[in-house]
């Protein structure tokens, strides 16, 4: 259980890191990549060691390091996604009122 803890801590860590990373992390909220890091990295661990790869010689990293990865992968893949749709839709939203 103290795995999972530290899977929470950690993926919400670099959730942030990577907000504070983004030059465009005015268009969504603080806690939407680090939310997701979190929620990505505990779903993966509870996955994991369902699948019985955890607290196994050999294995023992799986459910340590793999939610990390995951995680700050999908931090970072939201980070890009949003970035982009909410600046494309803000530009264009705000093209239409101008054009008014």
């Amino acid at each position: 259980m103290l795995s999972l803890i530290v899977v929470a801590m950690v993926t919400a860590a670099v959730g942030f890191v990577v907000w504070a990373n983004d030059k465009r992390h005015a268009k969504y909220g603080i806690s939407v990549p680090a939310g997701v890091a979190v929620a990505v990295g505990m779903l993966s661990w509870i996955i994991f060691m369902a699948a019985g790869l955890g607290y196994q010689p050999g294995l023992t990293w799986i459910p340590w390091i793999l939610p990390l990865l995951l995680g700050a992968a999908a931090a970072v893949a939201v980070v890009l996604y949003l970035g982009r749709r909410r600046t494309r839709h803000d530009t264009a939203r705000l093209t239409a009122i101008l054009r008014l």
